[in-house]
């Protein structure tokens, strides 16, 4: 490799990557390499491009090396294998002339798609997301759909919530009567349904309630009234010269 065809091949580079170039050696330069501009993605990505020209440069392919220095946890280190693969199949295309901007060109290219595949992924991924979470919302507003089956076992659980409740309630009235009105409920325990029992109940209270006002009335004294009203009728006679 001439000297001359390489500083020749270093001033243009220089002149077109003035920031983004770095020379490490006479033969070793290090590129800054970024993706096209694209205003639809906010993704950073910026690779570092090696090369190492060895003295049958250009007629062989030059060491190629790839370091990611912006979104470095974004990129695999399969994928640089892959980039790197790629580069390596642009060299074979281009042997026999400086290649070094064609290879830079064309990493670009490849680092543009890549972000643009990492952007949709990510908006895909958002959009599930969002799909995921409408859903669960629906799903709880909504409530559980009911099947026949479903329906039977909550019926069945829901008896039971009930015959127990209704039990609880008619111990906690039973618990509230007086001796009297638990051995009334006692004798006819047996005859009668728990609602007639407690109808029976308030049918008790009301009657001692009734008993308590009562004026007791003597029977005999109103028939012995009665009787000598009679006798005194009968004494009275009438006369027609009166």
């Amino acid at each position: 490799m001439s000297s001359d065809v390489l500083l020749e091949e270093f001033e243009v580079l220089e002149s077109i990557y003035p920031s983004e170039l770095t020379k490490i050696s006479d033969t070793v330069i290090q590129i800054d390499v970024e993706p096209e501009e694209d205003r639809d993605s906010d993704e950073l990505l910026k690779l570092t491009l090696e090369v190492q020209y060895p003295r049958q440069y250009p007629d062989v392919l030059p060491e190629l090396s790839l370091y990611a220095i912006e979104g470095e946890g974004e990129i695999e280190d399969s994928e640089i294998n892959d980039l790197l693969k790629d580069l390596l199949a642009v060299g074979e295309e281009n042997l026999g002339i400086a290649m070094t901007f064609t290879l830079v060109s064309h990493l670009r290219e490849q680092l543009s798609t890549f972000v643009k595949a990492r952007t949709e992924r990510r908006r895909q991924e958002d959009r599930e997301k969002e799909r995921l979470a409408i859903e669960a919302e629906e799903a709880r507003t909504r409530g559980t759909s009911v099947t026949l089956e479903s329906f039977r076992a909550w019926k069945i659980i829901f008896d039971q919530e009930q015959a127990a409740l209704k039990k609880n309630l008619e111990e906690e009235k039973y618990r509230g009567l007086t001796p009297k009105e638990r051995e009334e409920i006692k004798r006819v325990g047996g005859r009668l349904s728990g609602r007639q029992l407690f109808e029976r109940h308030r049918n008790l209270e009301e009657d001692e309630k009734l008993e308590e006002g009562t004026v007791s009335v003597d029977f005999s004294q109103y028939d012995r009234t009665r009787r000598e009203e009679e006798e005194e009728d009968e004494g009275i006679t009438f006369s027609d010269s009166d």
